[in-house]
């Protein structure tokens, strides 16, 4: 048997694209990873003014822990293009409000942005009449049940079929 002396392999055109063809696979991969996440994650919000936002938080979220402190809920409905809300306290009761007025929305852009009064029905709740479109909306309920601020409710709603989901 004999020796063979090895010698180091010489460094080819073809081993630089294998390190071109990795490297710029790795980053193109990354990148789409990256948007598809960007895409399917957006949830549309958008303010005029952030700084402003920003500024105004804390005082939101003061005002969302008091509403909370109450207990109510909202009892939110959407069929056959009426709309009903009502709110109920912590023990069951109806809340006695004096007017809801519901601003609806899609959360990626705002040409169906719409905002409706709700008129009492005389059971304690509000309803309206409202054609919306089947999909994702954003719906924003302000009652003037009693306390200093009115009582807030934002949901995110789907419509399929003239009936929320």
């Amino acid at each position: 048997m004999t020796a063979r002396a090895s010698q180091p392999r010489a460094f080819t055109g073809r081993h630089m694209l294998g390190v071109m063809v990795a490297f710029f696979g790795v980053i193109i991969t990354v990148n789409l990873t990256m948007a598809a996440f960007a895409w399917t994650s957006w949830t549309g919000l958008v303010v005029k003014n952030s700084y402003v936002a920003s500024q105004e938080f804390n005082d939101r979220a003061k005002a969302g822990r008091e509403q909370a402190a109450l207990g109510w809920q909202g009892e939110l409905a959407y069929e056959k293009g009426e709309l009903r809300y009502r709110l109920v306290s912590a023990n069951g009761a109806v809340v006695a409000a004096t007017g809801v007025e519901v601003a609806l929305g899609r959360p990626a852009y705002e040409a169906e942005d719409t905002t409706v009064a709700l008129s009492p029905t005389g059971d304690g709740s509000f309803g309206g009449d409202i054609a919306l479109a089947d999909g994702q909306w954003i719906v924003r309920l302000s009652a003037e049940a009693g306390p200093a601020q009115p009582w807030l409710d934002i949901r995110r709603i789907h419509v399929r079929d003239g009936a929320m989901q």
